[in-house]
Parts: structure tokens; sequence; C-alpha cells
């Protein structure tokens, strides 16, 4: 019978058929941070259970470190260092690995796990953290679980799962210029909804996603939670397989061509059954931006914020007046060319080097407009590393931004730092509800490149009319 790639995976990891619906699945990694983890690994203590394998498990520092250089376990969030120091020692008890403030390694968890390759086609990874699906872009089943599953999982290996409806999306045709993949997956929650994928397992496919890096299949899966999906993958090819060989977890020596006979499976057969499909002609894609307080609240950069009294139903209605009235903005108004006061590049979503490569090759030569707080986040130490070894932070240092050390930061509101109540930021970040990034902070969620454009013009930008005007020299 033909099977989906999920399926395939499904079945490689279950582990008993447990009824109604659910499985006991193996679990191939587990990964922590320092918010949730120590709740995780303080719980498995008090019970009196060990990690089963703890070369399988991994923590990074990450939501409430502080970014600013010179950094140490202080937080700008209060009673923040508990959450750090306490991590580190159930974690050292634990002989988990860390990848620690002062490692040239730590990151984001879901930057980190792939740039380590402990993320690999085939594997299944959990992580209490939402974005966790971002792993979903090399071919992996990952998704997020609460501190109490994530317990379980370092105790027994295995998690009890219901399984999800399957859905293919599938972006066909060529990208237009100056269009990527935060731009497609905007406009996938704008058209179908923030519920569209609930209750899924979402495969993203077609010519589009097969031409997208790997990195930006990583933007896309990132975001499948941000569309109610229970994860999203992208199937692993020859771009996936250059992009993991060498990293320092993935396989070595006559394991690896093992490794490569094995992923060679992992496609959706012809013929498989999906419960549903969304197809997307990428020909009409435009680079997106939102302009309400939730990701389907977004418009192609040149457009205008809706009418609530053109809304599907009355609690539409009330959702887009109550997002107008904490955004600041009225029926009809553009978008492109509302001032703003601050520029955020960084989290899970596009703080990888080909997303800092892309904001600089609009920053280059060019400077933030006065007024405006511009800050730029590398998703990990390799990220910034790499990115300072091709001179990119100078490029970014040069325009006027802030270059701070790798870490969740301004993603969100809970790691003490924040942009300001009334303020508009435009954010590479994944979430855009009230509060986010700060109380009050309105933001809007676009990738780098229109966030570096929107920089220097002091306003929404569109990074294409930029990026057609000479620089001075």
């Amino acid at each position: 019978m033909a099977k989906t790639l999920v399926e395939k995976l499904w079945s490689r990891h279950c582990v008993a058929d447990l009824g109604d619906g659910t499985d006991l699945l193996y679990i191939d990694r587990v990964l922590l941070h320092e918010r949730t983890g120590s709740i995780a690994l303080k719980g498995l203590a008090e019970q009196g259970r060990a990690v089963r394998h703890p070369d399988r498990a991994f923590v990074c520092m990450d939501h409430i470190v502080d970014t600013r250089p010179g950094r140490g376990d202080e937080t700008l969030m209060p009673g923040g260092e508990a959450f750090i120091r306490e991590t580190r020692a159930a974690a050292n008890a634990a002989g988990i690995r860390i990848f620690d403030i002062g490692d040239n390694r730590q990151g984001i968890v879901h930057v980190v796990s792939p740039e380590q390759g402990i993320a690999l086609p085939g594997l299944t990874l959990v992580c209490p953290d939402s974005h966790t699906c971002t792993q979903g872009g090399l071919g992996a089943l990952a998704w997020g679980i609460g501190s109490s599953e994530a317990a379980h999982a370092l105790a027994t290996q295995t998690l009890v799962v219901r399984r999800p409806r399957q859905m293919r999306v599938r972006f066909e045709g060529e990208l237009p210029a100056g269009v990527g993949a935060k731009d497609m997956i905007l406009h996938l929650i704008a058209a179908h909804g923030a519920g569209g994928g609930a209750g899924y397992a979402i495969e993203f496919a077609g010519s589009a996603v097969s031409a997208l890096s790997v990195e930006a299949r990583m933007t896309l899966c990132n975001m499948a939670v941000e569309f109610a999906a229970w994860t999203g993958l992208c199937a692993p090819d020859a771009k996936t397989i250059a992009w993991v060989e060498g990293r320092p977890f993935a396989p070595k020596g006559m394991a690896w061509h093992q490794a490569l006979a094995d992923w060679a499976d992992l496609v959706t057969d012809a013929g498989a059954i999906f419960d549903k499909e969304i197809v997307v002609d990428c020909a009409s894609l435009a680079p997106t931006i939102t302009w309400g307080t939730s990701p389907q609240h977004a418009l192609p950069v040149t457009g205008l914020v809706p009418d609530p009294a053109h809304a599907a139903d009355a609690n539409a209605a009330e959702a887009q007046r109550r997002a107008l009235t904490y955004m600041g903005l009225e029926p009809g108004q553009a978008l492109a060319g509302l001032p703003i006061d601050g520029a955020f590049i960084g989290s899970c979503t596009n703080s990888r080097l080909s997303d800092l490569r892309a904001a600089a090759a609009i920053l280059k030569g060019r400077h933030v407009a006065p007024g405006v707080r511009a800050i730029c986040v590398p998703g990990s130490g390799l990220v910034k590393a790499a990115a300072e070894a091709e001179g990119l932070h100078r490029i970014f240092l040069d325009a006027g931004f802030e270059w701070r050390e790798s870490g969740c930061s301004m993603c969100f509101f809970a790691g003490g730092e924040s942009f300001g109540k009334g303020e508009r930021v435009v954010t590479s970040t994944n979430r855009n509800f009230e509060n986010r990034q700060g109380p009050g902070t309105r933001s809007h969620l676009a990738s780098p490149v229109t966030v570096a454009a929107s920089a220097i013009a002091g306003r929404i930008a569109d990074a294409r009319a930029l990026a057609a005007q000479p620089v001075e020299a």
C-alpha cells in the first residue's frame, strides 16, 4: 500500500498500537532548553527516575539568556538566573550534553540541533517548545510537547501520541524575485486561517519547495505550528544530504552509507492518500507582512488594511476590530509607508546564516533611519562566527544594527527585554499576538529582507523597490 512520508516515519517508530487512534512511539532525540528543561528534569528527579539514554538528550541555553555582548548567567528576566543554573545542575547530574553560555555552539535549540546533526532525516525529535517542528525541514518527525511529556520521554525514550491526519501543501511554480519561505508560509496562513492545519501533520512539497534551500525549508516548517498543525516536514533530498554530511552528530564512515540507504525511502509514494491537499500557485506570491495580531492577519507588503465590515463572520469581524485597535491602524490604510520604531532579525524562524546574508545584501552601503532601533541576533554561536568570518557583522554594524550574542532574545517578552509600548516593529519572528515582544508592542511579521528594507526606510517598505535603487558610494 502506498504510504505518505509521515506514515513511513510513524510505522518505523511505532512500538505498540494502543487503540483509539493512539500509538506508543519510540523517540530518537529529546531536546530541552532552560525555560522548560529544569521543570522536566526536576520532575524526573522527584519521581526517582533516571534519564534512560543521556546520550540522546541535549540541552540548549536559549530562551531567557541575555544576548547582549559580555553576558553571563545574569538575565534581564527577574529570577531568570535560577532557570539557567538549575537546568545546568540537573543536566550535569543526569549526564546530558549542554550547549551552555560561553560555548560557541550555544544558540536557539531549533538552530543548534540541525547544525550539529542532532536532527537528521527519519528521526523522531521532541522538545517542550512548540517550534520543534522547525526540524521537519530535514525530513525528521519533530513536534513540541509539555514538560511532563519531556520527563516521560527522558525516562522511557517513548511517548503516547495520537495519530494525526495527513495534509500535503504543494507550492508549485517559480517564486517571483524577492519572495521567500517566510512569504510563502504567511500567505498560506492568511489564505486558510490560523487554524487551517489543526490536527494535521503537513508535508510541504511541490517544485517551489524543492527549489528552496534546506534552511528555507526549516523556516517553512517552523511556522507550521502557526497554522495550528501538529507538525510540518519536507522530504529529504540531495540538498538535505549535502547539508547534513559531516556535521558533528551525523553518522560517519560505514554508518553514513547505511544512513543514505535508509533515507532513500523517505518520500511519499505515488498514489499515497492525504486527508487534505492544498495547492499554492507561487507565481501570484509577493513579499508578505502581517498587519494585525495573528499570523493570519497578513497581506502583500503593498496591500491595504482590511475592513472588518467585510469579514467572513461576526467573530472574524470582532477579531479584526480588536487587532486594528491594538495595532493603531484604520481600515483601508496602506501598510507600506507606516513609520516604524524598531526592526528585529532573529528567532528560530529566521536567524540562520542564509537569513543574515539576505538581510546584509539589502543593508550594505545603507544606514538605519533615524529613530529606529535595529537589532540582529544570530541563531547560534556558530552562525555568528560564520557571519563574522564573511564580514556580515560589519555590514550590520555599519548600517546601525546592534550585533548580539545568540539566543531567542526579543522574539518574546519572557526573556525580560522588549520594545516599548505602542512601538511599531518589523520582525522576522513567528508570533505577533498582543504583547509578544513587549507590553503594547506592535509587531509586524516579515522576512529578513523586508525587516532590513523597513529599517533603512524608517517605515514598512518593499525590499524589491529598495534593491532597485543605487547605493551611495
